[in-house]
């Protein structure tokens, strides 16, 4: 009688562990299925029709002209800021256009991937008809005789900036504002943008506001045989020509820029400062510097930058600095062949040539870093926020030339009323306050 019982509470157990275990995957069905609809109805009801998982179209821009301070359209973007430890929401800005195309700054000049070595160079062999500064035409050979006309009457110091892309990528109002900058505190100097797009109807109207109030600025499509002949940048010139060089994955816009910065300065010397970099004293005082990005608790520097330099002409560390680029030249590592080359090349020759120049430190140039930039550009939320702010704008006025605003961190932030990039922009423009 015990055995015979035993059994049969033993088949109930398994009959009863039979039932759970159907009862589990039928629940499990269920519940797959249940998703798997409501995601359907999901992307069906909230997706538009034309959409893709990969946006390879380039983005279309309609000619907007908003105010600096108070742009109405503004796409909302939750992020952290870097600095202070605030945590709000943030504006993407859309920058205006006139009928252009915004590129990506970090899509590549050609695929790298999946192809060999002579792929890569067909490839941009193809492409290369689109950078159009790099041919030689009839407007770029003028630039010798434009650029001696533009300095003729003198100046009290020569500034230059860059703007290099293969479309017209947008001269927005952050670019406007380092323009405005620059002429407020330096107004008896010259400014030429070597650009083969703002050289245009669309860059006379950008740079007009200026140009009527007797400020001498001026772009002009640089002549790149002309720049960079007799110096190492024309062997690099001639290889990337030819296809012999590959450009890597880096825009070959932003590597241009690097070293055209170089050879303007080697070819007229000057000032030469990045589009995304506020100005705040007067440079004629300056000379053959260039800034630390961070130092070491010593006072050592650890990081060089290339956004700001400022040489004389046929200063040897500006031929060090072509030679290196020519010589070591790799497209496919951020700022390899920008701040880092400057850096390397600087650490190899000061302790083995007099080469007369001097490295300013971070407060110069760059008081604040690129992981804090964030900070910069939101108002004060209480009084210790407040007398904060009042705090680093004092040490700015003191202490800087100028505030670089890391474009790449901070181009999506709205410049925000009563904050310190705001502050700094209101003290520091000649159109700001009439616009």
């Amino acid at each position: 009688m015990i055995k015979t019982s035993s059994l049969k509470r033993a088949e109930q157990r398994r009959l009863s562990l039979i039932s759970r275990c159907a009862r589990f995957h039928v629940l499990s069905a269920i519940s797959i299925a249940v998703i798997f609809v409501t995601y359907i109805l999901f992307t069906t009801h909230t997706l538009p029709s034309n959409y893709h998982p990969i946006h390879t179209l380039p983005l279309t821009i309609s000619p907007i002209r908003p105010p600096l301070l108070n742009n109405p359209t503004f796409i909302v973007r939750h992020v952290k800021l870097t600095s202070y430890s605030i945590h709000k929401p943030i504006h993407m800005f859309k920058e205006d256009a006139q009928k252009t195309v915004l590129e990506d700054d970090h899509k590549p000049s050609v695929s790298l991937f999946n192809h060999t070595r002579k792929e890569k160079v067909n490839g941009f062999k193809e492409k290369l008809p689109e950078f159009d500064i790099l041919k030689s035409t009839p407007l770029t050979r003028r630039f010798k005789n434009r650029a001696q006309k533009f300095f003729k009457d003198g100046c009290k110091v020569r500034f230059f900036m860059t703007w290099i892309s293969p479309s017209l990528r947008v001269f927005g109002d952050r670019e406007v504002l380092a323009v405005d900058a620059l002429l407020k505190s330096n107004p008896k100097s010259c400014l030429m943008i070597l650009s083969n797009t703002m050289d245009s109807v669309y860059g006379i109207g950008i740079l007009k506001p200026f140009t009527d109030r007797g400020f001498r600025v001026q772009a002009i499509t640089p002549d790149l045989e002309f720049l960079f002949k007799n110096t190492p940048a024309q062997s690099w010139l001639d290889h990337i020509k030819n296809g012999k060089t590959e450009t890597g994955k880096i825009p070959l816009a932003q590597n241009l820029s690097n070293l055209i910065r170089l050879a303007i300065l080697y070819k007229y010397g000057g000032v030469y400062v990045d589009t995304d970099f506020i100005i705040l004293k007067d440079f004629s005082s300056v000379r053959n510097s260039i800034g630390a990005q961070s130092t070491a608790t010593s006072g050592n520097w650890t990081r060089l930058n290339n956004a700001v330099l400022i040489f004389d002409k046929n200063h040897p560390l500006l031929y060090k600095f072509m030679e290196e680029f020519a010589l070591t030249f790799n497209g496919n590592k951020w700022g390899y062949n920008g701040p880092y080359l400057v850096s390397r090349v600087v650490q190899r020759e000061a302790t083995t040539l007099e080469l007369n120049f001097t490295v300013l430190p971070p407060k110069a140039f760059y008081p604040v870093d690129w992981t804090r930039i964030g900070g910069y550009f939101t108002p004060p939320v209480n009084r210790k926020h407040l007398r904060w702010i009042e705090a680093k704008l004092g040490q700015l006025c003191s202490s800087s030339y100028g505030v670089h605003l890391w474009n790449k961190q901070s181009r999506g932030l709205r410049i925000e009323d009563g904050s310190i990039i705001a502050r700094l922009i209101l003290d520091h423009c000649v159109t700001c306050n009439t616009k």
